[in-house]
């Protein structure tokens, strides 16, 4: 009998002289309380009671002794851990059956160190792992959610490649802040056969994957789609958030407002182009970029940090307000077409029944003929309705779909705002929506105001 509470420490125990058939809950000793009956298979019965002193006893002891114990089990299992290392190490200096010991092979200076270090690539992050010394880095395993496909990855360069150090990319699909537990297998040289497991654990700044780039570089054209908003801080706050490395990969001391005002230029290593975000020395903030999504990400997550609780702001996307448009003369179509199906679907169902009972009288009156067209009409009618009923179920679909994705653009236009007004444009523009107001719906998502 184990415990459920204490991770499953045995509370009784007792020996059957044959295998156990079977095991039920019954008033045993006939006592009006129930007992575990156990039987063998040789036939033994045996009945166990439960005595609720004895329990409270039992419980009050383990409370009270369950400090020690844990103490007792964590020893145990360094003792265990020890031993093993011990027994490893000693394999390790002989040489069979000969008694003559040799130097130790697998060993590694005492001062070693494994370090990591992230940096941008032309389309990804590098993650470096590397030693502190000679040492070589045999294999190195990393477990982050979200990056790799089953959430774990193993680098093992060729032998010919081994080093101190392994580079492994990383792209990450979304801008969220990623754990990295590393496993790294260090060993002397390459020749070695037993490796030191170096376990360290490295976080993922959220926005890694934008390469920051010197505004003056920059030869590509600013981005048409942009946000502006003004927040009551100086531009000094500004510039410690871009410097974190939570957030981004850019070294510190190197961002520098220029008379007065701010302009930090990204490039997307994801393709979506550049990313600019200024600000003036009166808090006026502008982020430029095509990416609804990043811009949103970026209120949100600054805004966190200059603790902001309500934020309105002015956005223009062209390129999304194009596809919003398109989509809802779609939505449109697709309402005209779905009240054009019903009525012919009205009509064809009219018609069926008119032909049933066309054929009906047929039959009865025994004018096969007849009865024969009739029911080929009927058949013409019932696969034209099922053709309509197909074609109006995809159409459904698509409408379906394609109110989701309105509803997913509603939520990117909500979070360029913070509280009371994200509140305020979800509402508007779902009452817009209902009310099939086309320019208001822009206006709430341009400004935020109806």
């Amino acid at each position: 009998v184990r415990s459920s509470e204490r991770n499953g420490e045995v509370l009784y125990k007792d020996m059957f002289e044959a295998s156990i058939a079977g095991i039920v809950v019954g008033d045993y000793y006939q006592t009006g309380k129930p007992q575990l009956i156990v039987c063998s298979v040789e036939g033994e019965v045996r009945g166990y009671s439960v005595n609720n002193d004895d329990v409270m006893s039992r419980q009050t002891s383990i409370v009270s002794g369950a400090f020690e114990q844990d103490n007792l089990r964590e020893l145990q299992q360094k003792k265990h851990n020890i031993l093993m290392e011990l027994r490893n190490y000693e394999s390790s200096l002989s040489t069979g059956s000969s008694p003559v010991r040799r130097p130790v092979t697998d060993s590694i200076p005492a001062n070693t160190q494994v370090q990591t270090a992230f940096t941008v690539a032309q389309d990804c992050v590098n993650l470096t792992v590397a030693t502190s010394n000679d040492t070589v880095i045999r294999a190195v395993i990393i477990f982050a959610e979200g990056i790799f496909e089953g959430e774990c990855h193993v680098a093992h360069p060729a032998p010919s490649t081994v080093g101190k150090s392994v580079i492994v990319p990383l792209r990450p699909h979304k801008d969220v802040p990623v754990d990295l537990h590393i496993k790294a297998f260090v060993g002397p040289s390459t020749k070695s056969t037993q490796f030191h497991v170096y376990e360290l654990t490295r976080q993922l700044p959220r926005f890694a994957m934008y390469l920051h780039i010197p505004s003056m570089e920059s030869d590509q054209p600013v981005p048409r789609g942009r946000v502006k908003f003004t927040v009551n801080e100086r531009i000094q706050r500004v510039i410690i958030w871009l410097e974190d490395q939570s957030n981004f990969l850019i070294q510190s001391q190197t961002i520098h407002p220029i008379d007065g005002s701010l302009k930090v230029v990204f490039q997307s290593l994801r393709g979506s182009g550049l990313f600019v975000l200024s600000m003036t020395s009166s808090g006026q903030l502008l982020i430029n970029t095509d990416d609804m999504d990043l811009a949103g990400d970026i209120i949100q997550h600054l805004c966190g940090f200059l603790a902001i609780q309500d934020l309105q702001s002015i956005c223009e996307f062209p390129h999304h307000m194009e596809n919003l448009q398109r989509l809802l003369s779609r939505i449109d179509e697709l309402h005209s077409s779905r009240e054009r199906m019903n009525a012919d679907m009205a009509d064809h169902s009219s018609l069926i029944r008119a032909m049933v009972v066309k054929a009906e009288d047929s039959r009865l009156l025994g004018d096969m003929t007849t009865m024969r067209n009739a029911y080929m009409e009927l058949y013409t009618l019932n696969r034209d309705l099922v053709s309509s009923y197909n074609i109006r179920s995809n159409n459904h679909q698509e409408l379906v779909d394609s109110l989701r994705i309105i509803n997913q653009f509603i939520q990117k236009s909500a979070n360029l705002r913070l509280g009371k007004y994200k509140t305020a444009v979800i509402n508007a523009c779902r009452s817009a929506i209902k009310s099939s107001n086309t320019q208001t719906l822009f206006k709430i998502i341009a400004t935020g105001e109806a």
